[in-house]
C-alpha cells in the first residue's frame, strides 16, 4: 500500500517529535487535571455506572430526538422528583431488528432497587412527551460492584505494564523496556486525554469497555514497538562497527516503516467500518481503538525509537566525559 524509498530521520528531528508529542498530549492532560478537580468522582474522565454505580434506563423512540431537547426532559424529571439525572440522546442506525427506533433516550440516575417506583416515574415522564417510546433496556450496577470493577481495572493495567517490562527487559535490554513503557504511557495518555475532552464537551462517558480498549491498544502498540526494536538489534549486530547508533536507529525505522503503516492502516479501516456501521453501544470502544492505533503507530516509529537513541547518546557522552 505504501512504500517509503527514502529513509526517515528520527534522530535528526527528535526535537520535532518531542514537540509534536507535547502538542498531542497537553490538551488532554489539562482536561484530565480539570476533570479531576471538578468531577465529584475526581476521575480524569467522565465515568459511567460501571465505576460509579447507578441505573440506566433506555427508551426507544421512533422519531428523531435532538440534543436540544435534553434540557426539557431534565426539567420534567426534576418536577417529578427525579433529580441529578444524566440524560443522553443516542442516534440509531436503522436495521431490520429495530427499524422502528430512530433515537434512544438514555436516563442515568442513582441506583434504583428492583420494584422501585422511581423507574415507573421516569417512564411516565418520558411517555408523556414521547407517547410512542418504549423501555428497551435497564442496567443497574451497585456501589460495591462498581468499586470492585474499578480496583480490578487498575490491577489489570498494572499487571499488563509489569509483564511488558519483564518481557522486553528479558528479550532486549532495560533501556528498550523503558522506551516501550514511556511509549505506552504516551499512547494511554493521548487516548484518555481525548476521552476526557469528549466528556467535558460532549458528555461522553467511559465504561468497562474503555479499559478493554486501553489494554488492547497497549498490546497492539508494544507489538509494533518490538518489531522496530528487533530490527535495531539485528542491525546493531551487523553494522555496530560501521555506523553510529543514531544511524542504525534511522535505518531500522526506515526498514520497518512501510510494514507498520500498512498494518495500522488496514486495522484502522476495519475499525472505521465498525464505527460508522456498527451498533451504538460499541462506538466509544471502537473510537478508543481507532485513536490507539493511530497514536500507537506514531509512538512506535518515532517516539520509542527516539527515546532509545537519546538514552544511548547520553550514555556515550558520559563515557567520553569520564574518559577525559
Amino acid at each position: 500500500m505504501f512504500n517509503f524509498k527514502n529513509g526517515v530521520h528520527v534522530v535528526k528531528y527528535r526535537v520535532l517529535w518531542l514537540c509534536l508529542s507535547a502538542i498531542l498530549l497537553l490538551p488532554g492532560i489539562i482536561s484530565m487535571i480539570y476533570s479531576m478537580v471538578t468531577y465529584p468522582t475526581h476521575s480524569p474522565v467522565k465515568v459511567g455506572i460501571d465505576y460509579t454505580g447507578g441505573t440506566i434506563l433506555q427508551y426507544g423512540v421512533p422519531d428523531d430526538v435532538k440534543n436540544s431537547q435534553v434540557g426539557e426532559i431534565r426539567e420534567n424529571l426534576n418536577k417529578a422528583g427525579v433529580t441529578n439525572a444524566y440524560i443522553q440522546i443516542l442516534n440509531v442506525n436503522p436495521t431490520e431488528a429495530n427499524n422502528n427506533i430512530k433515537s434512544i433516550i438514555s436516563v442515568r440516575t442513582k441506583f434504583i432497587d428492583e420494584g422501585s417506583e422511581d423507574a415507573a416515574i421516569i417512564s411516565d415522564v418520558i411517555k408523556k412527551d414521547y407517547s410512542d417510546s418504549e423501555l428497551i433496556q435497564v442496567s443497574s450496577v451497585g456501589p460495591t460492584l462498581s468499586s470492585e470493577l474499578f480496583k480490578k481495572s487498575f490491577v489489570a493495567l498494572l499487571v499488563a505494564i509489569l509483564g511488558i517490562i519483564m518481557y522486553i527487559s528479558f528479550r532486549f535490554e532495560f533501556k528498550y523496556a523503558m522506551g516501550a513503557i514511556l511509549g505506552l504511557c504516551h499512547d494511554v495518555l493521548f487516548v484518555t486525554g481525548v476521552f476526557s475532552l469528549l466528556g467535558l464537551f460532549y458528555n461522553v462517558e467511559v465504561d468497562g469497555l474503555f479499559i478493554t480498549a486501553i489494554l488492547t491498544v497497549i498490546g497492539y502498540s508494544v507489538n509494533d514497538t518490538i518489531v522496530t526494536y528487533d530490527r535495531i538489534r539485528e542491525n546493531l549486530r551487523y553494522y555496530g562497527k560501521k555506523m553510529t547508533f543514531g544511524e542504525i536507529v534511522d535505518t531500522s525505522v526506515s526498514q520497518t516503516l512501510t510494514r507498520s503503516i500498512n498494518t495500522s492502516l488496514t486495522t484502522f479501516l476495519t475499525l472505521a467500518a465498525l464505527y460508522f456501521f456498527g451498533g451504538v453501544t460499541t462506538k466509544d470502544f471502537v473510537l478508543a481503538m481507532m485513536l490507539g492505533v493511530m497514536i500507537g503507530t506514531y509512538s512506535s516509529i518515532f517516539f520509542c525509537s527516539m527515546l532509545v537513541e537519546l538514552w544511548e547518546s547520553n550514555k556515550a557522552k558520559k563515557a567520553v566525559q569520564a574518559a577525559s
